[in-house]
């Protein structure tokens, strides 16, 4: 794909879990044909080192709209710009806000640019975790009530899922990933494979395998992707493993 200039395009890119090897060629040269990089602060800091000579515009946490908004107005004055995201755009990320509020800015053209989101990118450091079907649940419950979390944990449970935790834990909410560690156990009644991987694709990254026992008193946080196994996850040579059943052909 080429990135020539349109009038009044925006790229919303999945900037993957962080180090610019983890990132897509399509996304470094999108953020290479643009003018403005818009982001949460966070995020866009990963990214000056790589692209210095870019214009930066951030917004804190709990303001997207208003980011979003920015990068409309940005891109009205004939600018190329991206709107970033860690890991993949459209999973938790901006893309869906940004094709929402285009619908006010109808000479903007809106292009979703994919990236590895952090579900991949961890499952890769602990082995093969995702073998199989799995769910991915956020225990935010900044947008989405806890009610409707517990639903969600306690029928991807019961359907034997491989289940994937964003948003495991924060200061206000330090007891959710028990919680969900204790429901997840009452619907699949066993013990079960787990995995953690603390800041993959950034400094300090670490991986561990455990069980669910374990898990419920991990100290997890923001920066960590949290991987409950199914019936038959198990532990080979020290790697979190679903197997798919190619033995059973």
């Amino acid at each position: 794909m080429g990135y020539r200039q349109m009038k009044h395009e925006l790229y919303v890119i999945g900037m993957g879990p962080g180090r610019e090897e983890k990132m897509t060629l399509e996304a470094l040269q999108a953020l290479e044909a643009c003018d403005t990089i818009v982001g949460y602060t966070v995020y866009v800091d990963l990214l000056k080192m790589r692209f210095p000579d870019k214009e930066y515009m951030t917004t804190p946490m709990r303001q997207e709209t208003r980011r979003c908004r920015m990068a409309f107005e940005e891109a009205q004055k004939g600018k190329r710009v991206a709107m970033v995201c860690s890991g993949d755009a459209g999973v938790y990320g901006m893309s869906g806000l940004m094709l929402e509020l285009g619908r006010e800015y109808p000479d903007c053209q809106v292009t979703v640019i994919s990236g590895v989101t952090a579900a991949l990118a961890g499952a890769a450091l602990l082995g093969a975790p995702l073998m199989h079907d799995f769910a991915v649940i956020s225990l935010s419950d900044l947008l989405t009530p806890w009610e409707k979390i517990e639903k969600r944990l306690r029928a991807a449970a019961a359907a034997d899922f491989v289940i994937c935790l964003y948003n495991p834990s924060s200061k206000k909410r330090s007891d959710y990933l028990k919680r969900a560690c204790q429901i997840i156990f009452e619907e699949a009644g066993q013990e079960l494979v787990c995995g953690v991987v603390k800041s993959a694709g950034r400094e300090g990254e670490c991986a561990e395998v455990m069980y669910l026992s374990e898990l419920e008193e991990y100290p997890a946080d923001m920066f960590t992707t949290v991987f409950i196994g199914n019936s038959e996850t198990r532990i080979i040579d020290g790697r979190m493993v679903t197997p798919r059943g190619y033995q059973n052909i």
